[in-house]
């Protein structure tokens, strides 16, 4: 059918069915034939604007929709996105509605909707977007689908589906083909001519699976003969599959295309009075892409430091596989309006059944039921990742203005505001492809053997050749040496006969003597150029022994290369295996661990025990805590099996997750005190505060800053502390910082360091006073009562130090202006609070340099409610004896007439 016969009011046939009520139950109502109005054009679309959400790997387990629910760190929340799109009146309905006014009204710029009751009463609804009946195929397809296949495209999984009365635009959004006008194609064909258009064809893998759902078995739309697809589910991850689905690659668009044509002559339709061609079945598009993660590979080296030829990537590819479904569901009937009966009622059956339970699935997870019925239909069971799982999905849904099918219409509107209420927890799917790095591996050692070989086959030839010329050579010398020789004696044998025909006379004998000298000379130099030529032939003997040991050396090389690359291989599994066994044990004890800190945060109010918490320092121990006792076992457990170095050296892991959980662990190592000097030997303390430097994860913060505030409980670790700048590391913490807890942990570290003695001038030089008077801006009770203990800690060593006479002048804590702070804070209502503050003022008050400033900022006032009024008697004497023992102090209470006694 042309898509000029659509936008004027024609029909098109296997318009997708859906509708139904907003428990799935009731719905049904129009003609199946959707109608659009000449508006319906391509002309009218305008840009969209969509932004796309940021999204981080979770776990695969089912999450409903809950506001205020916590989530695991790496997930990310993605509410169900639901848009609503109004088909136009067709020609039926401008005939039987003609007298009636449209019973919705779209206010697509305040993104609304109204559902009238009657000409004077409606109904509002509000939804994350309104398309009227003017807006295009591309329009639609941008605000709804584009941003889930861009997550797709990144590595989540999406769902797209459309739900709404029969004859309202499902098919025509979802699945028109567009084959007379592209701009009518619908968000089947644009979603894959983005994904085509994104994906590599050398590295990544697009293939396509298209079902229907029909009678409640899943039968397949491109092998009909495949009629009952059997669902699979990980115990794992709880993921579903269908093993015996037909799988199709696609390489380009016009595959795709063929593919769609094929399914959509195979699906189920029937005559009724609602449309000559009503499906009778929920078709399901399933979209697999496997992309591999570039950038991410490490090489391997030799012992001296060289790329070997080996020197490959040895860690595998990281490889993201997504999925996109895009569901074009049926639509549920009133046997009243459609006359179905027979084998078409019994369609109509399964089909309200079905989608009756996804209506109760989508009911229980926006109520944040405690069971949602997800095993009820076949359809909710794949559809179990789409709502309340990990996937992305976006939901439209589409209604039609006639007030005849007012009732569907509003159902349909119901369905999509309680899916609006489900909450999704978004998560990457990443693996290693171990499979590509075998292959490859296979391959380098494929041309690592055929180089060896023709290397070998070359030195065997050369062998070959010197050894035949070395013989020749030989050969040619010898038959030089021999002609040599024979010449030679048949002339000495002529010169010997020429000479006794002469010896008659003496001259002759004279030169017989001569010539004999000659000859001995001769044979001498024949001997010796025949040692040379031994000589050269034992060099060439030489020369092939050389060359046959240099070829054993290089088959024993390798061999060697051959071992060391099993032993990787070896070394790799191990390794992956233990991290593996060390990550779930550090998620076991760090669940542990927070739990127990969750009991004691709720028994004991949160705070750092510290010895200004009590006047008897011992008091920090009396108490045994019951609710630690799991978390202890659970440490001396992971003492047993692991070991602390392995635990400190999981702080550097590059995985952020293992990092958190490890310095949880030494967090909750380092508040016993027996385990703190290990803690420190093992040089824990140092990848505390470079973990505290280099990371920008809050989480880490708190409870690295946590883990440093147990540690500085002992004063031999809070000189290690400040010499390696753990002041300066805590104080920059606490500006960045917003998070109460944080901050909590921050100002309970600084506060251990202030109750020390020898650190005074490095806290104030390192800016230590000033970064814990900055955190009073926080407010919060437990972060001001870790600011106030500190204060009490640090003017209890200045007391003690003007004492013993080691310093002079004012406070550092006065000319640093905390005085009017605390002066504000001296009767808070907050019990820890109060009682360090009225402790600091004490102190501050025992040296006669502060007594001015103290007197003119309104110290003074509180030192006598403090020393008439304060519930600790231990404190109350003590700001007795301040008032009597200051000059300044009595001269301003008699010149006001206060009487301390």
């Amino acid at each position: 059918m042309s898509s000029s016969n659509y936008r004027n009011g024609g029909s098109i046939s296997r318009g997708g069915g859906g509708g139904g009520g907003g428990g799935g139950g009731g719905g049904g109502g129009a003609a199946k034939s959707e109608n659009y109005s000449s508006k319906y054009s391509p002309s009218s679309s305008f840009k969209s604007k969509v932004q796309h959400q940021s999204t981080a790997s979770s776990s695969s387990t089912l999450r409903r929709s809950s506001t205020g629910s916590s989530r695991d760190d790496s997930t990310v929340s993605g509410r169900v996105r639901v848009a609503v799109r109004l088909r136009p009146r067709n020609s039926e309905e401008m005939v039987a509605d003609a007298d009636f006014a449209d019973c919705v009204e779209l206010q697509p710029e305040l993104k609304r909707l109204k559902l009238r009751k009657n000409n004077w009463d409606s109904d509002t609804f509000e939804f994350d977007e309104v398309l009227t009946e003017f807006a295009s195929q591309k329009r639609v397809y941008e605000i709804v689908a584009k941003p889930v296949v861009e997550s797709v495209l990144d590595g989540y999984n999406g769902t797209v589906m459309a739900y709404g009365q029969t004859g309202t635009g499902k098919t025509y959004t979802l699945g028109r083909l567009g084959e007379e006008d592209v701009a009518d194609r619908g968000i089947m064909l644009r979603a894959m001519e983005d994904i085509l258009s994104e994906v590599s064809p050398e590295n990544d893998l697009v293939s396509v699976s298209y079902l229907q759902i029909y009678m409640e078995t899943i039968q397949d739309l491109l092998n009909p003969a495949n009629d009952n697809i059997s669902i699979a589910e990980d115990p794992k991850s709880g993921d579903v599959s269908l093993p015996g689905a037909t799988l199709v690659e696609i390489r380009d668009h016009k595959s795709f295309m063929e593919l769609l044509q094929l399914g959509e002559a195979h699906r189920y339709a029937a005559n009724t009075k609602l449309n000559t061609e009503s499906s009778r079945s929920h078709a399901i598009l399933m979209v697999h892409i496997k992309r591999s993660v570039k950038g991410r590979n490490s090489s391997f080296s030799s012992e001296n430091g060289n790329t070997t030829l080996l020197g490959k990537t040895l860690k595998p590819a990281i490889v993201r596989k997504s999925k996109l479904v895009v569901v074009d569901l049926a639509g549920s009937e009133r046997i009243n309006k459609s006359g179905s009966e027979g084998h078409t009622l019994e369609e109509a059956k399964s089909i309200n059944l079905s989608l009756s339970a996804l209506g109760k699935c989508i009911n229980a997870l926006a109520e944040n039921s405690a069971h949602v019925p997800v095993r009820d239909s076949k359809l909710t069971r794949l559809l179990r990742d789409s709502f309340g799982g990990t996937a992305r999905t976006s939901l439209v849904i589409t209604v039609g203005p006639s007030p005849r099918h007012r009732g569907e219409t509003s159902s349909t509107i119901m369905f999509g505001q309680r899916a609006m209420k489900v909450e999704n927890m978004l998560k990457i799917k990443e693996e290693f492809d171990y499979k590509s790095l075998s292959r490859k591996l296979e391959i380098q050692l494929d041309k690592l053997i055929a180089e060896h070989e023709r290397q070998q086959k070359v030195f065997q030839d050369e062998i070959e050749r010197i050894a035949l010329e070395a013989q020749e050579r030989v050969d040619e010398v010898e038959q030089n040496y021999a002609d040599a020789l024979e010449k030679e004696k048949l002339k000495y044998h002529k010169d010997y006969m020429e000479s006794v025909r002469r010896s008659n006379t003496e001259p002759t004998m004279l030169l017989a003597l001569g010539e004999v000298a000659e000859i001995k000379q001769k044979l001498h130099n024949e001997i010796a150029l025949r040692k040379a030529a031994e000589a050269e032939v034992d060099n060439l003997e030489n020369q092939l022994i050389h060359w046959k040991n240099t070829e054993n050396a290089r088959n024993a090389e390798f061999l060697k290369l051959r071992k060391m690359l099993e032993d990787e291989e070896q070394q790799k599994a191990k390794l992956e295996d233990e991290i593996e066994l060390l990550q779930s044990q550090l998620l076991q004890i760090s669940f542990e661990a927070d739990e127990s800190r969750r009991n004691l945060d709720r028994g004991l109010s949160g705070e750092i025990p510290s010895p200004v918490d009590s006047l008897t320092p011992e008091s920090n121990h009396q108490e045994p805590r019951e609710s630690g006792n799991g978390e202890k076992t659970s440490m001396v457990k992971l003492f047993e099996q692991v070991g602390l170095h392995k635990i400190l050296s999981l702080l550097e892991s590059e995985d952020a997750d293992v990092r958190i959980h490890a310095v949880k662990v030494v967090a909750n190592l380092a508040a016993e005190e027996s385990n703190q000097e290990r803690i420190v030997e093992a040089g824990g303390l140092t990848s505390l505060l470079t973990l505290l430097r280099s990371s920008t994860d809050e989480t880490i913060h708190r409870v690295a800053a946590g883990a440093i505030a147990n540690l500085a409980m002992n004063e031999t670790n809070q000189e290690l502390i400040m010499s390696q700048g753990g002041i300066s590391l805590l104080s920059l913490t606490a500006t960045k910082a917003e998070d109460p807890q944080t901050l909590r942990m921050v100002a309970g570290a600084i506060a251990n360091l202030c109750g020390n003695d020898k650190l005074q001038g490095k806290l104030r030089a390192e800016g230590g006073i000033r970064a814990l008077l900055g955190m009073v801006r926080c407010k919060h009770p437990d972060v001001l009562a870790q600011v106030a203990r500190g204060i009490a800690n640090f003017a209890k060593c200045e007391s003690r130090a003007s004492t013993q006479g080691t310093k002079s002048g004012r406070s550092v804590l006065i000319e640093d202006g905390a005085l009017p702070w605390i002066v504000q804070n001296a009767n808070n209502e907050a019990s820890p609070i109060r009682r360090h503050i009225e402790l600091a003022l004490c102190h501050l008050a025992q040296h006669e340099v502060n007594a001015k400033e103290m007197i003119n900022g309104g110290a003074l006032w509180e030192l006598v409610r403090i020393s008439r009024d304060c519930s600790r008697e231990d404190i109350r004497a003590l700001g007795q004896r301040t008032l009597k023992s200051s000059p300044s102090f009595q001269v301003e209470l008699k010149r006001l007439r206060i009487d301390c006694g």
